[in-house]
């Protein structure tokens, strides 16, 4: 029951719907990337992924000083069924906006 209520309360909210529409999108993103492309701030980007890695729906992988952020695999039925809704929900993305500042 509470990797269910987890899952559910980790799509209970706009930004991480967004969020996890975008990084399904275009496969792998940097935590940087999706700080310019949503134009917020470090910290509120950083909570929301964290509460989506921790419901099972991202993996991260650290490459120097930057975090890349992609649909963990496999994903269970479950949330492979949550990523199919979002995806049918028309969701206006903001563009991708690349470009990490370096240290």
């Amino acid at each position: 029951m509470d990797i269910f209520l987890n899952t559910i309360g980790a799509v209970n909210d706009k930004t991480r719907v967004e969020i996890l529409h975008f990084i399904d999108k275009y496969k792998e993103v940097c935590v940087c990337d999706i700080e310019n492309s949503f134009d917020m701030i470090q910290s509120r980007i950083s909570r929301h992924l964290k509460i989506l890695k921790d419901a099972g729906f991202l993996k991260v992988e650290r490459r120097g000083r930057w975090a890349h952020y992609s649909i963990r695999t496999p994903l269970d039925e479950f949330r492979q069924s949550i990523l199919k809704e979002i995806n049918s929900l028309g969701i206006v993305l903001p563009i991708l906006k690349r470009g990490c500042k370096s240290e």
